[in-house]
């Protein structure tokens, strides 16, 4: 009875998590647009045929979409991952259920895969877009026990919120602009930038955003009311995990497809 009352528990708790938006629709259609800018002619190509001509911006936000079908419920501990602070995600016993590194990698293996069937190239490699995207997301690397910043209470503009949703909609949706306007906007990097961003791998770039998470802990008090100073601080913040998850997906694209 004990083992089965702390499954429904974990069920539950995962559950809770996965129901709050990843990002917004804004940020991953930026995420997406500035991967699809990014991509050489083979992988454009060959993502082209696999997408019916659809862009990365479009399919970015299928893995939220498909949420509210209960078929997909398996999927849900994969949009974010939880583990001690003083550990790095490799030293620690990974979830049965699945989380965002394991996700991306099972992903790509799929996609990667000759004897994948074109249906399942086609879901995971959709999977892989929004995914990159959640990993930028630094509050998808969050502490389990306030289910990412979830149960972090503050108000935004006058309204309740929470450290999680400050993140993932409040402050890339009042910013007012489309994601093609985001992605036109954003810093302009040379070639030695974009190859310095897009070093190491979803190891190392999980580690980063679990250091950034760490930061944005600290960046509020339970109940606060925050506005436009707090996004005025930490909009170069978004901006920057929006560039970087697009370049980083890109990168990850361009060899998957060589």
């Amino acid at each position: 009875m004990k083992k089965i009352t702390i499954l429904l528990l974990t069920l539950s708790i995962q559950f809770v998590f996965s129901t709050e938006g990843e990002w917004s629709k804004t940020g991953h259609r930026t995420t997406g647009e500035v991967a699809q800018r990014h991509l050489n002619k083979k992988a454009k190509k060959a993502i082209a045929k696999l997408l019916d001509g659809q862009s990365l911006a479009l399919v970015s936000t299928f893995a939220d979409d498909i949420k509210s079908d209960k078929k997909y419920r398996e999927f849900s501990a994969w949009h974010y991952v939880n583990y001690p602070a003083d550990k790095k995600y490799t030293e620690v016993e990974p979830s049965p259920y699945g989380d965002i590194v394991s996700g991306i990698q099972k992903c790509v293996a799929i996609v990667k895969d000759k004897n994948s069937t074109q249906e399942d190239k086609v879901f995971y490699l959709k999977f892989l877009v929004h995914l990159l995207g959640d990993l930028h997301q630094p509050m998808h690397v969050g502490k389990q026990e306030d289910k990412g910043g979830n149960d972090i209470q503050v108000q935004w503009f006058g309204k309740g919120s929470n450290l999680h949703r400050l993140w993932d909609s409040n402050m890339i949706d009042d910013y007012g602009m489309s994601f093609t306007e985001i992605a036109d906007n954003l810093p302009e990097l040379t070639k030695d930038e974009v190859k310095g961003i897009q070093e190491g791998d979803v190891f190392t770039w999980v580690e980063e955003s679990k250091g950034l998470a760490t930061e944005l802990y600290g960046s509020v008090e339970v109940g606060e009311k925050l506005g436009y100073a707090y996004s005025y601080k930490y909009w170069g913040l978004v901006e920057t995990q929006l560039q970087k998850g697009g370049l980083r997906l890109a990168k990850v694209l361009n060899e998957l497809f060589k």
